[in-house]
């Protein structure tokens, strides 16, 4: 049957990780799913941190039994204060044991977790996947037309847009971001060191930003190192010994004789917060959605409630008998997401900002809570809690 005859439930535009997941979940829930999304040959070595509830959702999808064994646990997250300023926080050290859990989530590579996805993805008939692009995306009454690459057309009731930053569905959606650039850039990229990490992630806390030290498998981890944009530019075009020389010598040695690995990534950070997640039969996912510094480990955990929401909101409004891109179904979306965004948002700006001021009452303020947390117990535990996932949220899980 030509794919401009049939009208799909749900139609996902993006191949990343958040899109994946949606169109699996979807597709599980029994609802006629398209995917578009070109099938591309993924050789970022970047890494992601999977949170609790993130693990969760990928479990039930029957993802996560294919890329465990090859993530690190996150059993100790440890904050350190290395701005050399004369007013400093002190060390706070976060257990998993003492919120009863084995591990806070696991760091794994992107490609992994990508093909565990693809493999997935590909094992469910109600899926339809379009290797293809999106070009056009047309909402009209009662659908929303895709034109592709390989002039195709799909129709769909909902479009799920997970396109990343430069969204092709929320500029057909009409919704409109704010985008604040800062004045920091990323520079990531995998070490392998002579000491055992121990599955400890350890953040230190910079005048221009977090460097962040991720567990990987075996004596290896994962580096997110935030500066300003000419000292990263400065980093990245060192030599694979000098740049080696640095990174142990801001870990302060904790890993021992550092070598970084082949491939390093560049990218300038941003804030963008928009008016609204869904509109005009349009719900967007991930990047498409929300881009936030990578602090925390909150970027992809972010995307993948965001399918997890979407995946529950139109379960229920297909077995209600709803239409599931109508503006009901759509404010459903945007009350789910609204808080979760809006307040990570906000915690992670501030927390930013407080790091990067040289402001002394700010600073005073930083270590004063950072001590806080740290010396008591309840609010400790309350502040691990809180990173996982919001426990006001009204967690919706994929069937």
């Amino acid at each position: 049957m030509d794919s401009s005859s049939i009208l799909y439930d749900i139609a996902i535009v993006g191949g990343g990780p958040a899109g994946l997941a949606a169109a699996i979940a979807l597709a599980q829930t029994g609802a006629t799913t398209a995917l578009i999304a070109r099938r591309l040959p993924y050789a970022d070595n970047r890494t992601t941190a999977l949170l609790g509830e993130s693990v969760g959702f990928l479990q039930k999808l029957d993802v996560w039994p294919r890329c465990k064994e090859k993530a690190a646990g996150l059993r100790t997250m440890r904050l350190v204060d290395d701005t050399g300023r004369l007013i400093r926080a002190p060390e706070v050290r976060f257990s998993c044991d003492e919120i009863g859990l084995d591990a806070f989530g696991y760091n794994v590579e992107n490609r992994l977790l990508l093909a565990a996805l693809e493999e997935r993805a590909a094992e469910l008939p109600a899926l339809t996947r379009f290797d293809d692009e999106a070009e056009s995306v047309c909402p009209i009454d009662t659908r929303v037309v895709i034109g592709t690459g390989q002039r195709k057309s799909v129709s769909a009731r909902l479009v799920v847009g997970a396109d990343g930053r430069h969204s092709l569905c929320r500029e057909a959606a009409g919704i409109t971001v704010k985008r604040r650039e800062l004045d920091q850039a990323a520079l990531t990229f995998n070490i392998s060191h002579s000491r055992p990490h121990r599955n400890v992630s350890t953040e230190f806390h910079t005048a221009q930003g977090p460097c962040v030290f991720v567990p990987l498998p075996g004596e290896r981890s994962s580096v997110v190192w935030v500066a300003a944009p000419g000292e990263a530019e400065r980093l990245l075009g060192l030599g694979d010994d000098e740049l080696s020389e640095c990174v142990e010598t801001r870990s302060h040695s904790i890993l021992g004789a550092v070598h970084v690995e082949p491939g390093r990534h560049l990218f300038p950070l941003a804030i963008e917060r928009l008016g609204k997640f869904a509109q005009n039969r349009i719900a967007l996912v991930g990047d498409a959605a929300h881009v936030i510094p990578p602090i925390g480990a909150q970027g992809l955990n972010m995307g993948l409630r965001d399918a997890a929401d979407i995946v529950g909101i139109v379960r229920e409004a297909i077995a209600s008998g709803e239409d599931p891109g109508s503006p009901n179904v759509l404010e459903r979306y945007n009350w789910a997401r609204r808080g979760d965004v809006l307040s990570r948002t906000f915690v992670i700006d501030l927390a930013n900002r407080s790091l990067l001021s040289d402001f002394l009452p700010v600073q005073s303020l930083r270590a004063a809570g950072l001590h806080l947390i740290g010396a008591l117990g309840p609010l400790r535990r309350l502040a691990m809690r809180e990173g996982l996932a919001p426990s006001w949220r009204s967690t919706r899980r994929a069937g």
